[in-house]
């Protein structure tokens, strides 16, 4: 059904009208949350441009017609950048029979080569923007863009994030704005790699009234996590949450899937999960502090506030 869909797609005008409808409606229900315009407000400081930055508008959407998917189609959908990656009860030869299968309607399509991407650029100073917004709770976020996946110090960002706000309940940031102030309920931290520079990303709830506060014990802990790095005790804590939590994310095939995927995606060696806790266990403090003081500037960084009380 795949192979039948894409080597001859029906194009019909009507679903197209009822689907940008739906998408209309929900871009429109979002836009009463401040979340999004938190979102929203953030991507544009931090990607200023980047196709990173890009979403879906209700004007964008009125602008593509059947048309204009048809040759997209056409120029983009081909084989010969297709990653197919399968997981369940079947051998070599039977993938091999799938994808042959899947693919053989695009091969007439041929291959041209794509635009190149430009690098997302560092941020040359702070950025604050402030909006308003009538909510019970005000939205913070801080951040800047982060690393490509293929920096060569992924797993000191990966263990060191962890310990600075990924870790949930047991984070450096959670300590100091949720229970040593009671300032949020949730505080987070991450960073979202891609083929380019994906955004490092701090992000808080908290009542307007108390924004400021929060927003400046939240800058504080990461300048200094920057400045310091972990102690031994957070780093190994997060060492032995990541590495006996490892099994959890290839616990199903929907999870595998992903995994298989995201090394097709990134170019990763085919060991790598293989070795992904030993690549854990070997990161020490002293790697998280270079790569935090290589990749992030705490005092150049975008913070977004939305439905603070002046």
């Amino acid at each position: 059904l795949a192979a039948r869909q894409m080597a001859a797609p029906a194009w019909p005008e009507s679903d197209w009208q009822r689907d940008r409808e739906r998408l209309v409606a929900s871009l429109r229900e979002a836009d009463t949350r401040p979340a999004t315009h938190a979102g929203r407000a953030f991507a544009r400081a931090v990607y200023r441009g980047h196709p990173y930055g890009q979403e879906a508008t209700a004007e964008t959407l009125a602008a593509i017609g059947v048309a204009d998917m048809q040759r997209f189609w056409r120029q983009h959908v081909v084989a010969c950048r297709a990653q197919v990656s399968l997981v369940g009860a079947i051998d070599r030869a039977t993938a091999d029979r799938i994808v042959s299968e899947l693919m053989a309607p695009l091969q007439v399509h041929g291959c041209a080569d794509l635009p190149a991407v430009s690098e997302v650029q560092p941020l040359a100073q702070a950025v604050e923007d402030r909006l308003p917004f009538d909510a019970a709770q005000a939205q913070v976020l801080v951040g800047q863009p982060g690393y490509r996946r293929n920096d060569p110090d992924f797993f000191a960002l990966l263990v060191g994030n962890h310990i600075l706000g990924g870790g949930g309940f047991v984070s450096r940031l959670t300590n100091e704005v949720r229970e040593q102030r009671g300032l949020s309920y949730s505080v987070y931290s991450y960073f979202a790699p891609g083929l380019h520079a994906g955004a490092f990303q701090l992000g808080l709830t908290t009542r307007p009234d108390q924004a400021d506060l929060a927003l400046s014990v939240a800058r504080e802990v990461v300048a200094r996590f920057v400045a310091d790095g972990p102690t031994e005790a957070e780093l190994q804590a997060a060492k032995d949450n990541l590495v006996n939590g490892f099994g959890l994310r290839l616990d199903s095939n929907r999870k595998l899937l992903d995994n298989v995927a995201n090394l097709a995606w990134n170019g990763l060696p085919l060991d790598y999960l293989e070795h992904w806790t030993d690549r854990v266990q070997a990161v020490t403090a002293q790697d998280i502090l270079r790569a935090f003081q290589r990749v992030l500037q705490p005092g150049r960084m975008v913070t977004v506030v939305v439905g603070a009380k002046p």
